[in-house]
């Protein structure tokens, strides 16, 4: 399966910890590509249809509903949980999530 930057993957994210999103959902793939294409594992920030205003999330529209990435929730994943692709963020969304993860952890 071919895993890009800024796809939408249906991922398994159990078992979980504590407060860390769990479940299987939509995450959006951070890594890069060349990170993706060699290594087997991927970076994703985990997608939820309900959440607060937070400076650290990213509204977004997929499958015909609003959701939310959840940037304050980044994570290495090995490539095993990915289900399937399903979606692919536009590149406005894409904007967005890089400006939230510039503020969140470079700033």
């Amino acid at each position: 399966m071919e895993i890009n930057q800024y796809d939408i993957a249906i991922v398994n994210l159990d078992p979980t910890i504590g407060s860390e999103i769990k479940k299987t959902r939509p995450c959006v793939i951070i890594s890069p590509n060349e990170m993706n294409k060699h290594l087997s594992t991927v970076i994703i920030a985990p997608m939820t249809s309900q959440s607060k205003n937070y400076p650290t999330r990213v509204q977004i529209k997929h499958n015909d509903k609003n959701g939310w990435v959840v940037i304050d929730q980044i994570r290495t994943i090995d490539k095993q949980r990915i289900a399937k692709v399903v979606d692919k963020l536009s590149e406005k969304e894409i904007k967005k999530v890089k400006e939230t993860i510039f503020e969140t952890f470079v700033e």
